[in-house]
């Protein structure tokens, strides 16, 4: 592991398919897309049959929630 190493863990979540939900879901959160946070929910709950699936969409949501947003440079900044 290295100094600046922020993976925890590498283990894979049981269903690949609910974390990939979870990691859309937490994309729409960051750009305050309401309309696909609503789908992916409806669809959640329609798919969601067990705990490991609810713990694989978790960890889609907080794998990609470890992240850091990129912030654009700012051009033309007068100081």
């Amino acid at each position: 592991m290295g100094l600046f190493n922020r993976k925890k863990d590498t283990e894979t979540p049981a269903n690949p398919a609910m974390a990939e939900l979870g990691r859309e879901f937490a994309i729409a959160r960051r750009h305050g897309d309401r309309k696909t946070m609503r789908r992916i929910g409806r669809e959640y709950t329609n798919t969601a049959r067990t705990d490991a699936d609810a713990a694989s969409f978790q960890h889609g949501q907080e794998a990609y929630d470890a992240l850091p947003p990129i912030n654009p440079p700012r051009r033309n900044r007068r100081r």
